[in-house]
């Protein structure tokens, strides 16, 4: 492994205890092949760093906005803490180069993005163990939590297809569709096309690997387009 010290001074906290730090990086595929060596991987503290980032993320986000819904709250709460906030979060940090994965994830992309959010929240779980909750939400509000105002900002909080529905409802009178333009790639890796439609003109195309994740792409991207807000 990477010397801590440098993943120390980028995350603004030192361990107490070094095998903490260094299990955060365990994946279960490198125990694996390592079975020897480490005697546990990351999810235990993936499990608890999950329950603290979300209990930390509730009370930051109940203090910061007083006059919105609990339904608000939740949906800003999940546009905070799911998997492409926290791998974006890691990947600025570099947990990345830290990571300990058997050679056949190394090699693969796939599955890459959610690992990268598993390791932010076993570090999370890491620092609550080395010293208590106050650390854990510092460290939060230095480097996780200034998404907020972004994802307030632009919305992106609220889900883009009902968003899009919300609004070509109320100016055009129309109820989008979504129709599939083509799927490409091997069955193993399949990449969804997905169009959204007004009446029948395309407005725009999404891609995904999945039809859903295809679907809020296009959303996502029609709303742009239309400039939608």
């Amino acid at each position: 492994m990477k010397n801590i010290n440098k993943l120390e001074k980028r995350i603004g906290y030192k361990f107490k205890n070094k095998e903490l730090s260094q299990k955060v990086f365990i994946h279960r595929s490198y125990l694996n092949e390592n079975i020897e060596n480490f005697e546990e991987h990351n999810e235990r503290m993936e499990f608890l760093g999950d329950a603290v980032l979300e209990l930390s993320a509730t009370k930051y986000l109940y203090d910061k906005f007083p006059s919105k819904t609990e339904g608000e709250l939740t949906a800003i709460r999940s546009a905070l803490v799911n998997t492409n906030s926290l791998a974006k979060k890691a990947l600025e940090l570099d947990l990345n180069d830290h990571l300990m994965l058997s050679k056949g994830e190394e090699e693969s992309i796939k599955g890459r993005f959610h690992i990268l959010a598993n390791t932010f929240e076993a570090l999370v779980g890491a620092i609550y163990l080395d010293s208590d909750f106050d650390e854990v939400d510092n460290f939060l509000k230095n480097y996780l939590f200034s998404y907020v105002d972004e994802i307030v900002k632009l919305k992106l909080y609220i889900d883009p297809k009902s968003h899009f529905q919300e609004i070509a409802q109320e100016k055009d009178k129309i109820t989008p569709i979504y129709k599939q333009i083509e799927s490409k790639g091997p069955d193993h890796d399949r990449i969804f096309v997905m169009g959204i439609y007004l009446n029948e003109e395309l407005i725009a195309k999404g891609e995904g690997h999945s039809k859903q994740k295809a679907e809020i792409e296009a959303a996502k991207n029609g709303l742009e387009k239309k400039g939608w807000k």
